[in-house]
């Protein structure tokens, strides 16, 4: 385990350097953030009563949404790893003692934590202190902070897993543009990243709601808001964690397969 954790280490001290371009993502995100919360407020002075969640919630959904794009946006990936896919400095990493899939996984752990700290507490302290409904308000309860601690905890692990099966994709493709583009507009669109999943018509929502897609940014955000609470947050939860076990078993599944077929031009 050790090993594993130099790697986190490593990216993260990597990742913290960053700080200029940390800035200026944050001010992009401030920029989305604010766009959108106006789109909808636009939206809800006609009739508020007929969406599906308040629009407290929703602005408290948003600028989460932002403050956290590193650990939950399936489009930031670690280049390197593409690269050393496809150039064949795969090989080397091979040759460590040390589990590739999970060296990998920790690899990106530390990169995405790098980047959410840099751009999140600023983000925080600005849209706390923005007028309700359109700022970022404070859990609804302790329970729900607790839950959403959890929930995106696991979130997190279900993102990561997903990009590994799109890092792992590259051995099979040997280009990393099309399962990226594919995946990304999947994802997007089905785990309430573009729209929250409550807007989606009734009978694709309650299917979405299953699909694994729905326990990465989703659950976790609709429980600080208030809108997933009780019995329905500890369902989510629990569907998450099924979800991870099973990406992150078809994610070694896939590499394993990978692995034994692999060819390094020249050796």
């Amino acid at each position: 385990m050790k090993k594993y954790l130099s790697f986190f280490r490593m990216k993260f001290m990597a990742g913290i350097q960053y700080r200029i371009a940390a800035f200026a993502g944050m001010a992009t995100q401030f920029a989305w953030g604010g766009m959108e919360i106006l789109i909808y407020r636009s939206f809800y002075l006609e009739n508020q009563d007929t969406f599906p969640m308040q629009m407290q919630a929703l602005s408290s959904y948003i600028w989460l949404q932002q403050g956290f794009l590193a650990l939950f946006s399936v489009g930031m990936f670690e280049n390197d790893i593409f690269q050393s896919i496809t150039r064949g400095d795969v090989a080397y990493e091979l040759c460590r003692p040390c589990d590739l899939y999970s060296m990998w996984y920790f690899r990106n752990i530390g990169m995405r934590l790098s980047r959410a700290l840099l751009r999140c507490v600023p983000i925080f302290m600005v849209s706390v202190f923005i007028p309700e409904p359109y700022g970022l308000g404070l859990p609804v309860s302790f329970e729900a902070a607790i839950l959403f601690f959890i929930a995106g905890t696991i979130g997190f692990l279900n993102v990561i897993a997903f990009v590994m099966i799109i890092y792992i994709s590259t051995f099979y493709t040997l280009s990393m543009q099309g399962m990226r583009i594919f995946c990304i507009a999947i994802v997007e669109t089905f785990s309430g990243s573009l729209i929250p999943i409550p807007f989606l018509p009734d009978g694709l929502r309650q299917v979405v709601e299953l699909l694994p897609f729905a326990s990465l940014e989703n659950v976790p955000l609709r429980i600080y808001g208030g809108d997933i609470a009780g019995m329905q947050a500890l369902q989510a939860i629990l569907l998450q964690i099924f979800w991870l076990v099973v990406i992150v078993g078809i994610g070694r599944a896939l590499m394993q397969k990978a692995l034994k077929q692999v060819v390094v031009q020249g050796g």
